[in-house]
């Protein structure tokens, strides 16, 4: 009786590898017409006109109406200007509250993170929204700053002393170690990482990464099954991420939806360790073809696409003969 039902289970599951095989690959061999570059940083003022070049989605390029900026900043998934009147306006994703700066007021910097922004009021004093879990918005108490910066997961300020001030005030994270930096003018954060510029021209850096995803922090499936953004497994599916899928409207679209419906699924996972083996078990097929796709080339891959079609076509007609037969045996 196990046997059969396993032999039953086989069926329904190499479907779905072939499935989700099929859909890595014609996603990134369809001839449709590409899209040039991400656009996760690429904005030019000219005049008091603003362009973007690149799109994920259009939302974050939507910045064509804007007039009067004096100052912009590039996020991951967003867009931010400060006007010359000292207000803030946003353009893109807006999932955690990224984009709402409509009453900010007083500004002289904006600065845009992964999936937060900061701006810096002409009193030294920070302001910052969207998702602020990992402590990233703790700037409440920072006052006689002069200069901001946003990476992934940290902000990090100059003061007119010259130190430097991270959030979040994690002293056990290496990339918030700043507190010993002197004669700074000049800060920047990365995803793991944060950098600041002497005034002597020298350049200090501190880095390290997350070794923890808390609850609600914003990170996706595959970052919340493997514990950690710095996976082989997650370089490889950002790789095919960024060459296969954002360069085609069809992968845009389906990155589009993974970002739509990802956040409160990691979260889970996040919330439910013991789900953290079933899930990778789960997306090693998207990892093993995502790894074959940004190692091979369009043809191979049309190839193999090709391949896979028949193959998920051969199991169909078996599964139907083997249901028509066990039918007349009844």
């Amino acid at each position: 009786m196990r046997k059969t039902r396993n032999r039953k289970m086989l069926l329904p599951i190499l479907l779905l590898i072939a499935l989700i095989s099929s859909l890595i690959l014609t996603s990134s061999v369809l001839n449709t017409a590409p899209v040039t570059g991400r656009g996760q940083g690429t904005r030019v003022v000219a005049g008091d006109t603003t362009f973007c070049a690149g799109v994920y989605r259009p939302s974050e390029c939507v910045v064509g109406g804007w007039r009067g900026i004096s100052q912009i900043a590039a996020g991951t998934w967003h867009t931010v200007g400060l006007k010359s009147d000292g207000t803030v306006i946003a353009a893109g994703d807006n999932h955690f509250g990224e984009c709402e700066v409509g009453g900010w007021t007083d500004l002289i910097q904006v600065a845009a993170g992964n999936f937060h922004t900061v701006g810096l009021k002409s009193d030294g004093t920070v302001v910052a929204t969207g998702s602020c879990k990992l402590g990233r918005c703790d700037v409440g108490d920072w006052t006689d700053i002069i200069q901001v910066g946003a990476g992934e997961w940290i902000t990090v300020g100059v003061k007119s002393d010259g130190t430097a001030v991270a959030a979040p005030h994690d002293e056990d994270s290496e990339r918030c170690k700043v507190g010993a930096w002197r004669n700074i003018i000049q800060v920047g954060g990365g995803s793991q990482h944060t950098v600041g510029l002497r005034s002597d021209g020298t350049v200090v850096a501190a880095c390290g990464w997350l070794t923890t995803i808390p609850p609600g922090s914003g990170c996706f499936i595959a970052t919340a099954a493997y514990g950690t953004p710095l996976a082989q497994e997650i370089r490889v599916l950002r790789e095919f991420r960024d060459q296969c899928l954002l360069t085609k409207p069809l992968g845009q679209a389906l990155v589009g939806l993974y970002y739509r419906v990802s956040p409160p699924i990691a979260e889970f996972i996040t919330e439910h360790p013991g789900l953290k083996p079933l899930v990778r078990a789960g997306l090693f097929p998207a990892v093993a073809m995502s790894t074959v796709v940004v190692n091979t080339t369009p043809a191979g891959n049309t190839a193999i696409l090709a391949l896979l079609i028949l193959i998920s076509a051969a199991l169909v007609v078996w599964g139907r003969k083997r249901t028509a037969t066990s039918r007349a045996h009844l």
